[in-house]
């Protein structure tokens, strides 16, 4: 029996098509060993969001080498359809898959042991147009309290710093039926909670460039309903969302389904409307913070997360406070805070005043410190409040043993073991903390 061993980086798209790989390596006869093994064949899904996404996937392929020279290596993902010469003349890589081929794993790789492949190097041409949906799909759930549901691939938004859609081309979404057809077999796996995730999950089911059409929802949230309907799914989160799809109708729609979690994530990037029209971003901070009213408006308090890009090129002081005082205006649970990478190929690579690292640095501390406060606070407007948790692991605190999990909100929750076991919810009062990001849940009849 072969071994094979995965390193996964990046978003939960990568993560999700790491475990669909896996689990055809497995139905094929592999035996799934941690990337720190010795194992006959290492797999790297790379990411290239931003340049030490690259070059931890380089490091990542470059260790597989030398954790067993004689291995056959395998550089799969974005980083790999980004720089494919660089991929290609890397000495440390063997095989190369790219985006749309990683559903041909277990035939690749039998080429390339066999010696039968002509070539070792697979890339479609993810921008030649609309390529068909990837299909892909997991079989089980490795947790089994929650599974991250791929249902979107590709991005038409072209925004002037990422180089994601030139790694993942044109919008294309996975069927409802299949979708319903994979998370009902998880569900009765015992999975609970599912999150629908993609690489624009705002573009589901359409198939041209994103605009402000007030329907524009209508095709995700026909998606979401379906998946409402499924036996043995107790919750559904959304993955990043653009603001504009948030209407009110929107936000009503998705309240009026109880299974859907009060926790959304809506990017930003910036809190300042010049930088924004310089990331080639589509909406106003006006247009923004009435798309978090209007979830604020149809749900009680909900959890609100964003991506922030600290240094833009151009950014000036002045231009980064806005950020800041935005950012505070909204109030968010948590912000995801990025220094800005240059991506050769993008616009911005190419945009004058680019900002200095040291000034990233501080900037970035910033927004970090800023997060941490909001955190914070929007944790103590849940105190005293009664939330649902689904208990998803049994960890050791300085008091002894808890377990710990989730709420609707995303708060990480504990409550000391009780010999219930995981993978249940339990309904009770949040209270103070118990660590440092870590709450205390107390069950309530």
């Amino acid at each position: 029996m072969k071994k094979a061993a995965f390193h996964t980086l990046g978003c939960k798209v990568n993560a999700y098509e790491t475990e669909a790989m896996r689990q055809l390596l497995e139905e094929a006869g592999y035996r799934i060993v941690p990337f720190e093994d010795a194992a006959d064949v290492y797999i790297v899904n790379t990411c290239t969001v931003t340049n030490i996404a690259d070059q931890k996937s380089r490091q990542m392929l470059h260790r597989a080498r030398k954790r067993n020279p004689d291995a056959l290596i395998v550089a799969a993902g974005c980083y790999a359809q980004i720089d494919q010469k660089g991929v290609q003349n890397d000495p440390a890589v063997d095989l190369v898959i790219g985006n749309n081929q990683k559903h041909r794993i277990v035939e690749l790789l039998a080429q390339a042991e066999n010696g039968a492949a002509e070539e070792q190097t697979f890339l479609e041409d993810v921008n030649a147009g609309r390529l068909p949906y990837e299909k892909l799909r997991m079989r089980r759930s490795g947790v089994h309290t929650r599974a991250f549901i791929k249902v979107q691939d590709g991005c038409d938004q072209f925004c002037s710093y990422c180089a994601i859609p030139y790694a993942r081309g044109r919008v294309r979404s996975r069927s409802i039926e299949d979708t319903v057809g994979e998370i009902r077999a998880l569900a009765q796996d015992g999975c609970r909670e599912f999150v629908l995730t993609g690489i624009h999950l705002s573009s589901y089911g359409r198939q041209d460039a994103y605009n402000s059409d007030p329907t524009q929802g209508e095709p995700l949230l026909a998606l979401i309903r379906a998946v409402h309907e499924v036996p043995g799914v107790e919750r559904i989160r959304l993955g990043s969302l653009e603001p504009r799809i948030v209407t009110g109708g929107f936000a009503d729609a998705l309240a009026a389904l109880p299974k859907v979690c009060p926790h959304f994530h809506l990017s930003l990037q910036s809190g300042c409307d010049a930088t924004l029209q310089r990331m080639n971003r589509r909406y106003t901070t006006e247009e923004y913070l009435r798309a978090c009213e209007k979830l604020r408006g149809s749900f009680s308090v909900p959890a609100i997360t964003t991506d922030i890009i600290a240094g833009f090129p151009g950014e000036t002081d002045d231009e980064f406070r806005q950020t800041l005082a935005f950012a505070e205006k909204v109030g968010f649970y948590e912000m995801h805070v990025f220094k800005y990478s240059r991506r050769r190929g993008t616009k911005a690579d190419e945009m004058p005043a680019q900002v200095d690292e040291k000034c990233k640095n501080a900037r970035s501390a910033k927004l970090l410190e800023l997060s941490r406060k909001m955190s914070r606070e929007f944790c103590r407007t849940w105190q005293g409040r009664r939330a649902e948790a689904l208990l998803e692991e049994e960890i050791e605190l300085p008091e002894g043993r808890y377990l710990a999990g989730y709420t609707k909100e995303y708060i990480r929750v504990a409550l000391p073991a009780d010999g219930g076991g995981v993978n249940r919810i339990v309904s009770g009062v949040l209270c103070g903390p118990l660590a440092d990001g870590l709450y205390e849940i107390r069950p309530v009849c």
